[in-house]
Parts: structure tokens; C-alpha cells; sequence
């Protein structure tokens, strides 16, 4: 089950991210279905993991929960609240497909205590959550998520307050990236990176994505390294999204980690050859039969 964020994305395609006191022009304007929860929950099912996606959203986003229901993201726990937009980034994706991204929260910002409780009652010990950083009351999830026994993922971005947060002993799967990874340790190299957080929640596991230099697996027992597949970058909106959601689903097959990452990375090099950030997540099949 994944708690996660719900956005309608306006994409901009410019030249480059535009710098302080500067106006610039657009060579293009698309609207996305998106968000890190959204994206997340999308590349889940497109794996072929079943998942619920609770969230919440204003009456503008109809077009959201169409398009998990089309996608075969169960909408149970998909809450609309008219007294808020839907909520939406700005991105700006240059020529080189690196992006820039203001988020504003929405209706993601306005969950409640008792909304999670009444999502949270229809799991068990034992199911996965999957948690981002962009709805509100985080904590109060993790607490309660904990208190029920379930498995708990997080993925801390954008990181806020997270890095000090006592609750995130409650972690037992880290997905972050390099930066992340040093808010959180203060280091930055990628080994470190993971003995500091092992050293600090010894029953964790550390998924750590390196973008163009792969990514790195670390357990108690292991460390694991992936190269990424080179391919032209179009839009890299999604790849962290992408990556996060064939992860869990090779976690859930019981795969070996080394072919997990492997397929991860092979899911993101063909998100990120796409426009888009939804609609640029591949299916399984397609993975699967991919050569890069």
C-alpha cells in the first residue's frame, strides 16, 4: 500500500532552468498525471504488484484516479475533498532532459489523522507501506503503520525535517538518492553513506540510486552495486519513481538483489528515454524483453 502524494504536472520544455531574475520561453507546455506517490504507485502496478494508493485530491483531479483505476492501481483509499486543489508541480526540462521542479501540495497537504486511521484499519502486520514526503501528517503514518506491525518503506524526498525525525527508526527499507543520503548522514560518499545508516538502524535496508553511476544495495549482510544502461535522455522526471517501483516489485518476487537492481535500472533507462512521468514508466513485459 503506498500513501503518497497525487499532482497534475505542467511539464515546460526550455532551453535551461531559468536563474534568478530571469524570463524565458517555453518551446512547449504538456499536462501530466503525476506526483512521486502517483508515479510510484504506477510503476508498481506496471510491475505487476498489486497496490492501493491512498491519498487525497480536489475536485480538478478526477483525471488522477482514472488513470491509477486504467492502470490497475486500486483506488479504495482515494480520498476527494472539494475544499482543495488537486495538487501541481511546475517542471522545466531542458535540452538535455534534466528538469527542475516546484511542487505545490494541495490537497495532499490536508490529510488527516482520522482519514489514516481508516486506511490504515484495512492492512495487516506484515504488508508493505510505501511512504514519500509530500502529504501531510508523515509521522503521525509511520507511528501508527509501526504500532500495526506492518513493513515500512520510505522514500524521504523531498527530506524537510525528515533527517532529524526519531521515527525514522521505524524504517525498515531506505529508497533515497545521493542527496538525500547526505542530508541524512552527512556524508557523501556512496559506502558511507550506507554503513552510517546501517550503523544507525541496524535492521534496516538501504537502497541508495546514484543516477548516471547506477546504484548501490546494502544490507547487514551485503553490499551490492548496479551500473546504470546509458540511453538519451529525454525526460528524467520519473526515474527515481520508476526505479522505486520495480525495486519493491523484485523485493516482493523474492528475486536475487542483483537481478532486482538490475531490472530497476533497466525499468528507469526506459522512463527516462520518454516524455512524461507516468506515462513514460514501462510495463514488465516490457522490461523484460528489453536490450540496452
Amino acid at each position: 500500500m503506498n500513501i503518497g502524494s497525487l499532482n497534475i504536472d505542467h511539464v515546460y520544455g526550455v532551453d535551461h532552468a531559468v536563474r534568478p531574475g530571469e524570463t524565458i520561453s517555453a518551446q512547449s507546455m504538456q499536462l501530466f498525471c503525476g506526483g512521486k506517490g502517483f508515479n510510484q504507485s504506477i510503476a508498481l502496478a506496471r510491475a505487476g504488484v498489486k497496490v492501493w494508493h491512498a491519498g487525497k485530491i480536489g475536485a480538478d483531479g478526477g483525471m488522477l484516479v482514472d488513470y491509477l483505476r486504467e492502470c490497475g492501481v486500486d483506488v479504495t483509499h482515494t480520498l476527494v475533498d472539494d475544499r482543495y486543489p488537486t495538487g501541481h508541480a511546475i517542471i522545466q526540462v531542458d535540452g538535455a532532459g534534466q528538469n527542475c521542479i516546484v511542487v505545490y501540495p494541495g490537497a495532499n497537504g490536508e490529510m488527516t489523522q482520522e482519514e489514516i486511521d481508516r486506511i490504515l484499519a484495512d492492512f495487516a502486520p506484515g504488508d508493505l507501506l510505501l511512504m514519500q514526503n509530500e502529504v501531510s501528517i508523515l509521522p503521525y503514518a509511520l507511528r501508527r503503520a509501526h504500532e500495526k506491525g506492518m513493513q515500512i518503506v520510505l522514500n524521504p524526498s523531498p527530506m524537510g525535517d525528515l533527517a532529524q525525525s526519531p521515527l525514522l527508526e521505524y524504517v525498515d527499507i531506505f529508497i533515497l538518492n545521493e542527496i538525500e543520503g547526505y542530508e541524512l548522514t552527512g556524508e557523501r560518499d556512496e559506502q558511507r553513506i550506507c554503513e552510517n545508516l546501517l550503523s544507525r538502524f541496524p535492521d534496516c535496508r538501504v537502497m541508495l540510486t546514484l543516477g548516471e553511476q547506477g546504484c548501490v544495495y546494502a544490507d547487514g549482510e551485503k553490499l551490492v552495486r548496479q551500473s546504470s544502461f546509458h540511453v538519451r535522455a529525454v525526460d528524467t522526471t520519473a526515474a527515481g519513481d520508476t526505479f522505486v517501483g520495480y525495486f519493491l516489485a523484485g523485493l516482493q518476487r523474492n528475486a536475487e538483489i542483483a537481478a532486482v537492481l538490475r531490472t530497476a535500472c533497466k525499468a528507469s533507462a526506459i522512463a527516462v528515454s520518454r516524455s512524461g512521468a507516468a506515462p513514460s514508466i514501462p510495463a514488465w513485459s516490457e522490461v523484460e524483453r528489453a536490450e540496452l
